[in-house]
């Protein structure tokens, strides 16, 4: 299986292009630019805010962040899912923002040994500067753009996922809900898994939620050894699900899961109500 993972990975990784091409719909947003000194160039951002948002001025908002959030990439579904489980008072209302790649597999991976690995791309290893871009220039400019709460949340596929994976161990107090869909954890061989367990025993007084799921052709492996180390080794204030579904692919995933994951991330309250 290893050997055919650039393959698969090359399929997926253009799946955005693809929907581009579809002219996909999605609702209201707004685009801005920002520069950014830890990456050395300018990002494109795409921001969606919830039904009713410039009329409840003294509403705060959680914020959900996503890697892949370009217009041609996959921040049109999430935020159509997003805005339609708002609209039915079936999740709590969010902002969505979503960043626009330019170099996807630099910036969402980790360093690697692997030879194989370094051949997915020119330039990887790149993840430190992409994390450094959300906590020290993005989320404080989001903070102060928008009425924000405190609580944060991200989600990816594949790279994104293994990115998503990478930062709930090395910064874990940076999202308080993560969820990885098909995370690449075979990257760097296995490097997140096998340091799972020592990375959880580490955070005795770790406070988040982390979710992870796996398609039946691609990571369910790996991910069922990160649940493993998980079983063993989380603390008792990280509340964790493992989801294996060897019904989906690689291809469908995202889409298959994401209104139930983020429904469940932020599950209505009693005060939570239907959008006409």
């Amino acid at each position: 299986m290893r050997c055919i993972r650039p393959f698969l990975l090359a399929v997926v990784l253009v799946s955005g292009v693809g929907h581009a091409a579809e002219a996909e719909p999605m609702p209201p947003h707004a685009t801005f630019t920002l520069p950014s000194k830890a990456l050395g160039e300018t990002r494109r951002l795409n921001v969606y805010t919830p039904p009713g948002y410039d009329t409840a001025k003294g509403t705060r908002y959680p914020v959900l962040y996503m890697p892949d959030g370009g217009e041609q990439e996959d921040f049109p579904h999430v935020a159509t899912t997003v805005d339609t489980a708002i609209r039915a008072g079936e999740m709590r209302p969010v902002i969505l923002v979503g960043i626009e790649n330019t170099e996807r597999r630099r910036d969402m991976t980790g360093p690697t040994q692997v030879e194989k690995d370094k051949e997915i791309a020119p330039r990887v290893g790149g993840s430190a500067a992409f994390r450094a871009f959300l906590r020290d220039e993005l989320m404080p400019h989001v903070r102060r753009q928008y009425r924000v709460t405190g609580e944060t949340a991200i989600i990816g596929e594949s790279l994104a996922g293994l990115f998503i994976v990478e930062t709930f161990f090395l910064q874990p107090g940076l999202f308080g809900t993560s969820i990885a869909l098909s995370p690449s954890l075979w990257w760097n061989d296995e490097e997140w898994v096998r340091k799972a367990g020592k990375q959880l025993k580490a955070k005795p007084g770790l406070k988040a939620t982390l979710y992870v799921a796996s398609a039946g052709d691609d990571v369910a492996a790996e991910a069922g050894r990160l649940a493993e180390a998980l079983r063993a080794n989380a603390p008792k204030g990280l509340k964790w699900k493992y989801e294996p579904h060897p019904d989906l692919r690689h291809a469908n995933i995202y889409r298959s899961l994401e209104a139930k994951v983020l429904r469940e991330a932020f599950a209505p309250t009693a005060s939570t109500k239907a959008v006409p």
